[in-house]
């Protein structure tokens, strides 16, 4: 065995004199303690003992129960529905803007010819 030179005191590996060893009793609590908040802080969500976050797990979970969930967005309007809602806006209003606004906005659609014709109604 080795000798240590503890304070004042030598002695042999591992003996120590009454004050250091109640120092290194007091720190020995205070260093599990602050082990045991810094585990606490990390959480189980970290890494587990498969080395894969827990979150991970829990994602693959989701992902096997939205297919048996109802979607939560309403699926998409028809477009020929809303272009048609439009040109029948512009029919009630009946003004010059509001054919212009349809054909500016539909100049591709079937509508817009209707929107046309009545535009050069209205012109006249």
């Amino acid at each position: 065995m080795s000798a240590i030179k503890f304070g004042s005191n030598t002695g042999v590996a591992g003996s120590c004199s009454n004050l250091i060893c109640e120092k290194n009793m007091k720190l020995r609590p205070l260093s599990t303690g602050l082990l045991a908040i810094m585990a606490a802080f990390a959480g189980p969500d970290h890494l587990p003992f498969g080395g894969l976050p827990v979150m991970t797990g829990k994602a693959n979970a989701d992902e096997r129960d939205k297919a048996l969930r109802a979607p939560t967005v309403p699926p998409a309007r028809d477009p020929s529905a809303a272009v048609a809602e439009e040109y029948e806006f512009a029919r009630r209003k009946g003004t010059v803007e509001a054919f212009e606004l349809f054909i500016a906005r539909h100049g591709d659609d079937p509508l817009a010819e209707k929107a046309r014709a009545e535009l050069k109604r209205l012109a006249r």
